[in-house]
């Protein structure tokens, strides 16, 4: 299925599929318990300093952050990663994924301590559907993938050019140059390609943050995306590395969904 017929159904399966949704994963549930602790999940290329402008917003509020270091060799890895996070965390979680890793969360989910999901610029796929797979049947493919650099190992980067025009034009030349620096490759084949077997929003309260100006993840894939799963649904004029745009913004809408609000 193309991603503008993706598009379309989900608009139009959106009148049978909220009702059931809501009525599975009312956001009322998290108003009765306090949630304190914040575990964030960082996408493709970069690293957990990439929520650096977020974690002292929301610790102001006092909540306990954790970022977690994915390494962005398999989903089954990442997964595991951010499993290990969650282990060590006493008391009921909000798990937040940004890009890529929208997916991570997706599948980590389901874990009895996560009250709460928030995709930032996510992706929020269904079982059996990857990062790449969602990307290869849109019609008209986000600038940021010509500029993806694969290795002969399947591992891939973005280049200077991606990095300062799709991927982060609203920071600070400087900001750009750290983050060509320091990104992280992320594979192709096994982080990537790989499809989600568990959904968890499904079973779990969702909340997104839509960046209209991505030239990652388009928006109307975000859309509906966040339509499918019922997401509580935010938009801001943002490129696709709004954590670090918009810090404020993303701080906010955890925040919501930390209290179970809309």
């Amino acid at each position: 299925m193309s991603l503008l017929n993706f598009v379309r159904s989900a608009a139009v399966a959106l009148s049978f599929a909220v009702p059931f949704i809501s009525a599975n994963v009312p956001a009322q549930s998290l108003k009765e318990e306090s949630v304190k602790n914040i575990v964030l999940v960082h996408g493709a290329w970069v690293d957990g300093s990439s929520w650096s402008k977020v974690i002292p917003l929301l610790e102001a509020k006092g909540f306990r952050v954790i970022s977690v270091q994915i390494p962005l060799t398999s989903l089954a890895d990442d997964v595991a990663a951010t499993n290990r996070a969650l282990a060590l965390v006493d008391g009921p979680v909000i798990l937040v994924g940004h890009s890529y890793g929208g997916v991570v969360i997706t599948q980590a989910g389901n874990d009895p301590k996560i009250k709460g999901l928030v995709y930032i610029a996510a992706f929020a796929p269904d079982a059996g559907e990857s990062v790449l797979s969602l990307a290869k049947s849109s019609p008209v493919q986000p600038p940021a993938f010509s500029q993806i650099v694969p290795d002969s190992s399947g591992f891939t980067k973005i280049s200077k050019q991606g990095i300062d025009e799709d991927f982060a034009e609203e920071l600070s030349p400087i900001e750009k140059s750290v983050l060509f620096a320091t990104q992280v490759p992320a594979s192709a084949p096994n982080a990537l390609g790989a499809p989600v077997t568990e959904v968890a929003w499904k079973t779990k309260p969702s909340w997104a943050l839509i960046t209209l100006n991505d030239r990652v993840l388009p928006s109307q894939a975000q859309q509906a995306m966040a339509q499918r799963s019922g997401a509580r649904v935010t938009s801001v004029s943002a490129s696709h590395l709004v954590l670090l745009a918009h810090p404020n913004d993303v701080a906010a809408v955890i925040e919501h969904a930390a209290k179970g609000e809309n």
